[in-house]
């Protein structure tokens, strides 16, 4: 996974990782979420990989427009 940025200094987004039509997010509290194409729609996921490579906005992002729209819940 890659480190995410935090530019804004306050994600609860540790680290990431891009797929084809998915991403991958660490939390700060160790948990690890898989967002696809199908489980969260490929807008929001390209959106979602922009955000991680920017490195600012993630976090925010996903409570407020995906929430809970993850694939699965590996850690």
């Amino acid at each position: 996974m890659e480190r995410y940025k935090n530019l804004g200094g306050n994600s609860g987004v540790a680290a990431y990782e891009i797929g084809e039509g998915s991403i991958l997010v660490q939390f700060r509290d160790g948990s690890v979420y898989e967002y696809t194409d199908q489980s969260a729609g490929s807008s929001a996921i390209a959106t979602m990989q922009r955000l991680a490579i920017e490195g600012q906005g993630l976090n925010c992002y996903i409570s407020t427009t995906v929430r809970k729209s993850y694939f699965r819940k590996l850690a």
